[in-house]
Parts: structure tokens; sequence; C-alpha cells
């Protein structure tokens, strides 16, 4: 069966190189011809381990192509993805459906043989059903189907996560596409991957609702952070004591500086914009939603609080811009609020990050960007972890200390133990937890 996927993006371009691993002859479309050029040549374009080799091996192998031809890629397939943006309209929590209606536009007026629609792309409940009604006027007389088919990738181990998913979910109403879906998954249905077959409706829900969640519990978990601190308690041993009640689990239990990224700020802010046009609310998300923004606020707060109370004259080394480990994506990123609130209280900001620095230069102006954490170190008068990338757990703190001028580790991520750091010259602030002095 031969499969098209519409965007050449984060989640279109792991869908259609994942699929081709299953041995589906697959076209990947984008409009831009330069970065169609660029993907044939063997350039990907975002930081996701596994997937160069993953595109690499299935060039070579025929399955995979590239092309900026919508209406040739699509005649002919059996399953046609769409895999276009969806970002917040301007001014507005609602997904901007621009992008998908004008793919869903095109694939219509290239359809030849019955061919299921797919939409990959995270859209708001109501936009499959609406979605068949667009290609339905402008082809009354195509044989095709709609499918819903949410993707619950994460980024940094997005590879992974399409094929040895928790679950597959997918939103139809006709038995000919729930045949044609079930053929495209079956490599997974036969190692006993659950499959939910639902309506439209549920299928765009559940990817809402399993965001929202999950952005709930990092809201609550850094709340609790700070009562913890506030009343003496360790955090570490309080998501702990948690975690292991089986009801509750350890997963999204780490506090940090506040979620980023290209989903859950999106798709919380798009959940409360579903609710209120369905008369509804979602009071608790909204909550998160208010109470992740206000840590971001606070953080270049914390971090003037352990220099002293005032940044002037202060160099800050940041550890980590991408929002989090694993990838290079800078969307929503606490150092896109960090980095420039210090600066406006006079810190002069040196950072290094092993893979975003290239997409951070034209964000974070006036940055001394740097090509390790040791040299990010030298002079700095305190040292800031923002982004729990493996390479800084490893480091030599007394070295590290020894490059600065004043030996002060602010640790947003809680990659280090505490006792540990108690061995070192640095005077140590975490999230959750006492801070830590040498010797003690």
């Amino acid at each position: 069966m031969r499969v098209a996927v519409v965007g050449a993006g984060y989640v279109g371009l792991v869908t259609a190189a994942c699929l081709s691993e299953f041995g589906f002859e697959v076209t990947c479309i984008d409009k831009e011809a330069d970065k169609v050029e660029r993907l044939r040549q063997g350039e990907i374009p975002i930081h996701e381990p596994g997937l160069d080799g993953l595109v690499f091996a299935n060039r070579r192998a025929g399955r995979l192509d590239f092309s900026d031809d919508l209406s040739g890629a699509v005649r002919g397939a059996g399953v046609v993805f769409i895999a276009v943006g969806t970002p917040s309209r301007r001014g507005e929590d609602a997904a901007d459906l621009a992008f998908v209606r004008a793919a869903a536009e095109q694939i219509g007026r290239a359809l030849n043989g019955f061919t299921v629609v797919v939409t990959k792309s995270t859209v708001p409940v109501g936009t499959a059903r609406m979605l068949e009604r667009l290609i339905r006027d402008v082809r009354p007389d195509a044989n095709f189907a709609m499918a819903s088919n949410p993707e619950f990738l994460r980024e940094g181990s997005a590879v992974e996560d399409f094929l040895r998913p928790d679950r597959i979910v997918v939103g139809l109403s006709s038995a000919q596409a729930r045949e044609r879906m079930s053929e495209l998954y079956r490599p997974l249905m036969l190692r006993d991957v659950p499959v939910l077959f639902t309506n439209f409706e549920t299928a765009e829900l559940i990817k809402y609702a399993a965001n929202a969640y999950l952005a709930t519990r990092i809201g609550f978990i850094n709340e609790m952070a700070d009562l913890c601190e506030a009343v003496g308690a360790d955090v570490s041993a309080v998501t702990r004591g948690m975690g292991l009640d089986r009801r509750i689990g350890l997963h999204y239990l780490q506090p940090g500086p506040g979620f980023g990224g290209s989903c859950f700020p999106k798709d919380t802010r798009a959940l409360t914009s579903i609710a209120k046009q369905a008369g509804t609310r979602s009071r608790i998300v909204e909550a998160v939603i208010e109470a992740n923004a206000a840590r971001k606020d606070r953080l270049a707060e914390r971090i003037a609080d352990a220099v002293g109370g005032s940044l002037r004259n202060k160099r800050v080394a940041v550890l980590g811009i991408s929002f989090k480990a694993e990838t290079d994506d800078l969307r929503e990123a606490a150092s896109l609020a960090v980095i420039p609130a210090l600066q406006k209280e006079g810190a002069t900001i040196a950072a290094y990050d092993p893979v975003a620095i290239a997409a951070a230069r034209p964000l974070l102006p006036d940055v001394t960007w740097c090509g390790d954490a040791y040299e990010t170190a030298k002079d700095a008068d305190a040292i800031v972890v923002l982004t729990e990338w493996n390479e800084f757990r490893g480091l030599d703190l007394r070295r590290l200390a020894a490059q600065m001028r004043e030996p002060v580790l602010i640790d947003f991520r809680n990659i280090y133990s505490a006792g540990d750091v108690a061995k070192t010259p640095f005077v140590y602030h975490s999230l959750g937890r006492a801070t830590v002095s040498p010797g003690s």
C-alpha cells in the first residue's frame, strides 16, 4: 500500500519515516522545494534521536521519498495523512486550521480510487467532520473516508514512541476505513499494541485530554515543590511517596521550570477554547496555564535571590536552552523567558546547549554562546541548569566551580544529588529542597 504524508515537519517526518520502516511505500510532501531537496540529500531539519538513520535506511531501500508535488503523491495512495501545523490563532487560544483546510482541499482535488484521509495534526473536536464536508464540496464524486489518528509523540523519543507506542487511537465512521487503518497498523497490532477505534470526536478529544492531564501533573508538582521549600520538606521524597501509589505513578512528577514545547502550551490553551465553544468550562486546565506562566515569570527572581538580590553586573551561565533534553525545539522554552528577564535586570549571559544554539541565536541576542559547560562557567557569578541534558549530569563540579567568580549552582531540573554537591565548593539551590552549602 502506498501512503502519502502531507507536511514534513516534526510529526509528518517522523510518521513518514516510521511507516516506511513498516514496509510501506511512503511519500512525504512539503510545499517548500528547497526543504524537499535537502531531505532527499539526507539533511534532517530537526534533532530527533534515531530519525536520521531511519530516513537514510528507508531512502536507500526505496520505500521513502520526499516531494513538493502533492497531487502526484496523493494519486494512488491508499492512505493520506494530514500532518501540517496547527498553531494558535494570533491573539487567541484556539488552533488555527488554515493549513489543515488548505491541505484537505488540495487532497480532495487529487483523489482517485478509494482513499482514507487521516488527520494526524492535533485538531479541535469536530475537525474530521468539517474536513469530510469540505472534501465532499470540492469533489462530490470522490471515493474516500475520513479518519482521525492523533499522535502521541514525545520530542526526544518520537521514533521510539511511534514504533513502540502505548496505544493507537483511530476515530472513524466506516468499516472500510477501519479495514484500511487496521492494515496500516497491522505490524503493531501483531505485537499486541492496543488499538482503540472510536468516533471522530472521541479520538480528537483524547489527544487534548491526555496532554492537558500531563500538563496538570507538572503544574501540580511544581506547586508542591514550592510548598516543600516553604515548610522544609523534600520534594524528591514527596514525589517518591506519591508515585509508589499505583493509582498515581511516578511519570510527570518531576519539578522543573514549567512546561514548554510544541504541545502542552498550545494544546492546553486550545482545550480551554474548545470547552468554551461547547458551552462548558475547563477551570482546572485554565488554572494550570496560569500557574505555568507564573512559574516562568518567577525564575529570574529566584536567580536574583540566589546571588544576593541584585543581578546588575552579574554574569550568569545558563546550561540548556531547548525546552527539554534530546531536542533543539525552543517553542515555549523557559530560556526564552528567563534570559531576557535576567538581561533586563542588568545581568550578562553566557550559555551553552548541545544542539539548540543555532536556533537560539536569532531569538536571544546579546548572549555569549559557548562550546561547553566549562567555558560557559568562566568568571560567572552563578550557573543555572535549565535543560536536563545527560551530559550535564556527569560534569566535574569542582572543575566547574573553579572557573567561576562565585560558586553558585541553581538547578531548575534537580539533576544533582544534594549530598554530592555538598562535597564541592558550590552553594546549591534546587527545586523543592533545602539550599545546600559546602560541607553541609
